[in-house]
């Protein structure tokens, strides 16, 4: 990888700001990223190589920090996060009994016996992608809190069940990967809550923003990295280690300082790349040489979207559950670890991409509507 790609890499993300300038479009900037990414990747142009190490290195950072930032803003110390942790985790459920069902119908219409995985991907969703797309929204109130409760229980249990489901036989090291690094979280904020209560934590701050160190920010990126380091480990998705860290700085109280200091480096730079190189990643082209598995993947997308709409069930606002609906990482996972096992058809790894598409261009729509209602109290979803 040299400084011309990762120049170019820079200027087509630059397609997210320009979407989402134009406030009436209520665009979010993943989704100009995105689309940059399918432009100049295997999908058509071919510019930016998504296998080159370098490249998907970055985005590996990009995407545990992305991750950690998502997590800062889960809002823990809110006492009303108790009552949207408890319903989110009903509308997951309710989700995921929906998606089973209809995982087993997708299976049957097209002759397969991927219905496990077909459930898993359908009732999966992505924090990486959601909880930007409601951040850049500026969607707020007690749905929102929800959903982001919903979404990120949601995106924990897929990563966890997606082995189980496409690699049964590795399943058991991924389970003690991910309870070795939840472990490890919790110890971090333990620690972390000591040095807020001692005012260790504050000294630190003092002294780093009066000597321009920023120690605050050097400190966070290095057990961040640690955790990400140990989920490579055990094989387990660095979006764990990401969140779990972020949801423990959360706990404790995030300084502004350090917010600042994370939004430059993530919304500026690797945060970016992560978009674009997931972009880049997809491969539509062999869509065309398996028309077969256009079906399928229309039909993953169109089921996932129906099993997070059963949310309205349980008295989410359709649009904040339709949003909810949006995936990615454990599409792209799935498609990764089928390709290397060699237990999907041909195509069928760009199928699960393709559904992946449907579901952000659904939620896309979904949260602009959700961010008009907002603006506009006459048009608040029902």
């Amino acid at each position: 990888m040299s400084f011309i790609e990762l120049s170019l890499i820079c200027i087509v993300a630059l397609l997210g700001p320009l979407l989402a300038a134009r406030e009436a479009w209520h665009l979010p900037l993943v989704l100009g990223e995105l689309l940059a990414g399918v432009v100049v990747g295997k999908s058509l142009l071919g510019w930016v190589d998504a296998g080159n190490q370098t490249l998907t290195f970055l985005a590996n950072i990009g995407f545990a920090l992305m991750m950690f930032v998502a997590g800062t803003h889960v809002p823990i110390r809110d006492k009303t996060i108790r009552a949207a942790i408890g319903k989110g985790a009903l509308r997951a459920v309710v989700t995921a009994v929906v998606a089973v069902a209809l995982g087993i119908a997708v299976a049957l219409l097209f002759a397969s016996s991927k219905a496990p995985l077909y459930a898993v991907l359908m009732g999966s969703s992505s924090a990486a992608l959601v909880l930007p797309i409601i951040d850049s929204l500026a969607l707020k109130g007690t749905s929102i809190l929800e959903l982001t409760a919903q979404v990120a229980l949601a995106d924990v249990a897929a990563i966890v069940a997606l082995p189980l489901a496409i690699d049964p036989t590795n399943a058991m090291p991924k389970a003690v990967g991910a309870l070795a690094v939840a472990v490890c979280a919790v110890a971090v904020w333990w620690i972390l809550r000591r040095f807020e209560r001692n005012g260790a934590r504050r000294r630190l701050h003092t002294l780093s923003e009066h000597r321009k160190l920023a120690l605050e920010l050097r400190i966070q990126l290095s057990i961040l990295f640690a955790l990400a380091g140990l989920a490579a480990l055990f094989n387990v998705s660095i979006m764990l280690a990401g969140f779990a860290f972020g949801l423990a700085v959360s706990a404790v109280g995030e300084p502004r300082r350090l917010a600042r200091q994370l939004f430059a480096v993530n919304d500026g730079f690797l945060g970016p790349v992560f978009f674009v190189w997931l972009g880049a990643s997809i491969d539509l082209r062999q869509l065309a040489s398996h028309p077969a598995m256009i079906g399928l993947g229309l039909a993953l997308g169109a089921g996932a979207v129906v099993a997070h709409a059963a949310g309205r069930l349980t008295g989410m606002p359709l649009p904040f559950a339709v949003a909810s609906a949006a995936q990615l990482g454990v599409p792209v996972a799935a498609a990764t670890i089928g390709r290397s096992l060699g237990v999907l058809a041909p195509g069928e790894d760009a199928a699960l991409l393709l559904g992946a598409l449907v579901t952000i261009g659904t939620t896309t729509a979904a949260a602009s509507l959700a961010a008009r209602g907002q603006r506009d109290p006459s048009a608040q979803p029902g």
